[in-house]
């Protein structure tokens, strides 16, 4: 395995960030008190911390408010946050643009977690997580953000607790997360469990469960990304319509590429959720409505004919 730097890169905590997810880190106390005494300030951008060689990394305290967001969003009784948090750290050494590209798979394990791209596209097209949307090659470099990383990063630690049909334990998913499914139950990746262990009890010790369970509940219920509702073109056009967009080669090539199946087709969506058409849609919906793309389509719709990518 191949480690190197990338070049994507964030100074500021609100480059790769919500607003809503700023708001969110702002209002946990132990998050607002780290930062105010590092000298950030409410309403001024926050830098992210950076070690010695000058790399991005998350602390502690900002990891586990991360991890504890992600779980009650969108995982809540499902997953413990101190496991996330703690895979989190033993997974990338809490830095965020380190990454690993494995010779024999082809794949380079990204971000916070090291998430591979593929992996995160396969459980949004497979397993239905996609309140974010990385299919388009422009998009995976929003798999740096920490909140759409752990996202993801949870998501396969929840689905290796059931994976191959079977119950697994903790001690598994840990050292299949880090080492692989193939080695999780080998001698060779028992220290990855010891080291977690003793990253969670540093975390649990650090802070206790109870601060975590009423995590700005009236900010995480009203956010913008809390239960993102992704718009579909099934939704919206007649059958007949939808045929007829499939019909076309260029369609069918755009969709098929992103992922889509009959029945299931998503709008594009940009880095801020905010849902539009690309060219191809575009250029074909004219083609098939006689050049008439009319206010009630717009309507229907629900978004203006914007933001199309190249």
């Amino acid at each position: 395995i191949d480690q190197y730097k990338m070049p994507v890169s964030f100074k500021y905590w609100d480059d790769c960030l919500d607003p809503d997810d700023m708001r969110l880190m702002w209002a946990d106390p132990h998050v607002s008190k780290e930062w105010t005494d590092a000298g950030e300030e409410q309403g001024q951008k926050v830098h992210l911390s950076r070690d010695p060689d000058g790399e991005a990394y998350l602390t502690q305290t900002e990891i586990m408010v991360v991890a504890a967001i992600t779980v009650q969003r969108h995982f809540k009784s499902q997953l413990d946050p101190y496991m996330i948090g703690a895979l989190a750290e033993i997974a990338s050494g809490k830095r965020l643009f380190v990454d690993n590209y494995d010779r024999k798979t082809k794949e380079t394990k990204m971000g916070i977690m090291q998430v591979t791209p593929e992996v995160a596209q396969w459980l949004g097209r497979e397993l239905g997580y996609k309140n974010y949307d990385i299919e388009l090659e422009d998009n995976i470099d929003l798999l740096y953000w920490p909140f759409i990383n752990v996202y993801f990063g949870a998501a396969y630690a929840k689905w290796l607790f059931s994976c191959d049909e079977k119950e697994r334990t903790e001690e598994f998913v840990v050292r299949a997360y880090k080492g692989g499914k193939k080695k999780a139950t080998h001698k060779s990746s028992a220290p990855i469990f010891e080291r977690y262990l003793y990253v969670k009890e540093t975390l649990l010790s650090m802070r206790q469960p109870d601060s975590l369970n009423e995590l700005a509940p009236d900010l995480l219920e009203n956010s913008s990304t809390a239960g993102t509702q992704l718009v579909y073109w099934d939704s919206k056009v007649s059958v007949e319509d939808l045929d007829g967009m499939w019909s076309q080669p260029d369609v069918l090539k755009e969709w098929t590429n992103s992922g889509e199946r009959r029945g299931n087709v998503r709008f594009s969506h940009d880095a801020k959720k905010r849902p539009y058409l690309s060219r191809v849609e575009v250029k074909v919906w004219l083609v098939l409505n006689s050049c008439a793309v009319t206010s009630h389509f717009l309507s229907l719709v629900g978004f203006p004919l914007c933001r199309a990518k190249t």
